[in-house]
């Protein structure tokens, strides 16, 4: 089994358990520091208000991704996952090849088809059937690899059209595509032929064995080896373990999922105020998992 891989999902809404503050301005402090010393990478989701309140603070995904490359330059850090249909694709080729070059290559862009439709017609931005939104994925994903590959890049497609779109400096080396998604249709198919990254989460591990193996049919299809796909897995509601049967229900939620070929755990614990709970996690989840 490789290494897994450990990423510290950072909350970015502010509760009130938090007095509002956003989460992860409220972990930076005590939290995040030993988080930089033991996870591999740290992520943000891409939303711009919250679920239960709307009214709760709410960082902006991508500012907030690059004060956290510059606070902490040890980690990887990604978006867990951009919706597409929020950023122009050659905008965003552009937004990731700056913060590559300015974090020395530590950036995974993470994208998706986007999926809240009451947010898209808030901000005004058009929410086509699903269909159309993968689609349009498609295409910024060729953009946005052109544009990280090529000096002088064109691309005509149905959603979005290119002309000479230059990007330097061009990422060396580009960062990995993430692909969020598990739709067997379409979504999974399009992840086999584009991502370097394959990102899934909310789901039993016999549930994932069955898309990983379709994941895998459809990658050998498009003439691609599916071993050079990074696995990775969203897990949240679980919390950080305060005992070590806890830290034993942990081990039981992500062994089996290592087991199928996940490497990389992107893990939202939600408001933590101790470094306790994080260091049992390191301990008595994160090195036993690697000691297998």
């Amino acid at each position: 089994m490789s290494r897994i891989k450990f990423g510290w999902a950072a909350p970015v809404i502010g509760v009130p358990e938090s007095e509002f503050v956003p989460i992860v301005m409220a972990q930076q402090a005590q939290i995040l520091p030993v988080v930089a010393e033991h996870f591999d990478s740290v992520w943000v989701f891409d939303h711009f208000y919250g679920f239960d309140r709307r009214t709760d603070p709410y960082l902006e995904c991508w500012t907030t991704l690059t004060w956290l490359a510059a606070r902490f330059p040890r980690l990887q850090v990604g978006t867990l996952v951009m919706g597409v249909g929020y950023r122009n694709p050659a905008l965003l080729a552009k937004m990731s090849a700056t913060l590559q070059a300015l974090s020395h290559g530590r950036l995974v862009l993470g994208i998706g088809a986007g999926w809240r439709g009451e947010e898209y017609a808030a901000y005004g931005y058009p929410f086509p059937k699903a269909a159309v939104r993968i689609q349009q994925l498609e295409e910024a994903v060729q953009i946005i690899r052109r544009m990280w590959r090529e000096a002088a890049p064109s691309f005509t497609g149905k959603h979005y059209e290119i002309k000479k779109a230059y990007c330097p400096p061009q990422p060396s080396p580009p960062p990995p595509l993430m692909i969020g998604g598990q739709g067997e249709q379409l979504m999974l198919p399009l992840i086999a032929r584009w991502a370097d990254w394959w990102n899934a989460g909310f789901m039993d591990a016999e549930t994932y064995r069955r898309k990983r193996d379709i994941l895998h049919r459809h990658a050998e299809a498009a003439g691609r080896d599916p071993a050079q796909i990074v696995h990775t897995f969203m897990k949240e509601g679980l919390p950080l373990p305060a005992t070590s049967r806890d830290s034993a229900r942990w081990l039981d939620e992500l062994r089996p999922l290592a087991e199928l070929g996940v490497t990389h755990f992107m893990l939202d614990f939600g408001h933590v105020t101790s470094r306790e709970p994080v260091l049992r996690f390191v301990e008595e989840v994160m090195a036993p998992l690697n000691a297998e």
